[in-house]
């Protein structure tokens, strides 16, 4: 491979307000150390914590460093390699970049300030990053660079709400996949989906992959028949039917719902909560809507109704390589929005900002 003389990335400035600040620059070639590998980023994917980031905005944690890189999400190939790297004589490999240093076991082994692009850690919006061995995932090649771009945040998270419903314990572990990743093991079981972002998209296909029916809510008839051939089987236009939790119910025999994947944020928990069936779980992942008083009627709900609702906050590089894994044995196809070039990083941010694309926003870096 022909080797790098520098390194154009795009960062943050320490006096960024918005979106319009992102600086493109240029910035001396990285050299991997012990057991790490230098990766050609060719695509990174959008998440909605990228545009609060990049605004520096007090919504998300952390004292984030001047002129930071921003994403967290991002598909490459192998450049080179330290002698001491796992992946010596691997180079040309295609990976997906695992995003935080959270290895295995449970949520108490994440610290917000190892994702990439937050606090001190450079992100993926880069054409040359290093990268420790253990944070790549090498891909079976049967997705495209953008698809596996798509994968980490979105499709993750969504996995790993999945998979806290079908193996979580209480005490935050999840205990390993038992049979073979297209065993139906959600077969008689109903899951709640919201919206056709990228969390809900990724939800929908996994949840019909392993044989659930999937009630998927959005604002429009066009998002929902989206949300249909990903593999829903009710559609609820919630514009339409603005008590769609009574609907949900109508659907369930007035059972309610297995699973939530509630990305609503505020203003439709108490929704989804009377959506779920008693004992049923609530996987709270998005804060898209602003908080309000805590309804009277949630205490009543979750103690009578002995309901869970669990933060998903992130997800282990052990729930990254399964779903790779999965993704690639049932051939699932992400959702992609749209694509936008390198330079035009600012106009993919601003696409994010508006909250109306269907599926992942990816930024092409380079060609393979």
């Amino acid at each position: 491979m022909t080797s790098p003389t520098s390194n154009s990335t795009w960062t943050i400035p320490k006096t960024a307000t918005s979106i319009s600040n992102l600086t493109k620059t240029t910035i001396p070639l990285p050299t991997p150390g012990p057991h790490q590998v230098l990766l050609r980023i060719l695509a990174t994917s959008l998440n909605y914590r990228d545009i609060l980031i990049a605004s520096r905005s007090p919504a998300y944690p952390g004292d984030h460093k001047p002129d930071l890189t921003p994403l967290s999400d991002g598909a490459g190939v192998i450049h080179s390699t330290h002698p001491t790297s796992e992946y010596a004589g691997r180079e040309g490999s295609t990976v997906v970049v695992h995003p935080n240093a959270w290895l295995t076991g449970d949520v108490r082994n994440l610290d917000l300030s190892d994702v990439y692009g937050s606090y001190a850690q450079d992100g993926i919006l880069t054409e040359w990053k290093i990268v420790d061995d253990e944070r790549v995932i090498v891909s079976k090649n049967v997705l495209g660079l953008d698809e596996l771009a798509s994968l980490p945040t979105a499709g993750v998270t969504a996995w790993s709400a999945i998979r806290e419903c079908l193996d979580g314990t209480l005490s935050g572990e999840i205990r390993e996949w038992t049979g073979g990743w297209k065993e139906k093991r959600l077969a008689g079981k109903t899951v709640l989906t919201q919206g056709t972002g990228g969390v809900s998209s990724f939800g929908i296909q996994i949840a019909a992959a392993l044989g659930a029916t999937v009630i998927a809510t959005s604002s429009s008839d066009a998002k929902l028949e989206l949300a249909k051939s990903l593999g829903a089987t009710h559609l609820i236009n919630y514009n339409k039917t603005p008590d769609w939790d009574k609907e949900v119910l109508r659907l369930t025999n007035g059972k309610g719902v297995d699973h939530v994947i509630e990305v609503g944020g505020a203003q439709t928990l108490m929704k989804s909560l009377n959506s779920t069936r008693p004992g049923g779980l609530v996987s709270v992942i998005g804060i898209l809507s602003e908080a309000e008083k805590l309804s009277e009627e949630f205490l009543p709900a979750v103690l009578f109704g002995g309901k869970i609702v669990k933060g998903c906050v992130a997800f282990s590089r052990d729930m990254t390589a399964e779903f790779v894994s999965f993704v690639e044995e049932h051939g699932i196809k992400p959702v992609i929005a749209k694509t936008f070039e390198f330079d035009q990083a600012i106009e993919a941010f601003d696409a994010l900002q508006k909250q109306n694309a269907v599926g992942k926003i990816i930024i092409r870096i380079g060609q393979e």
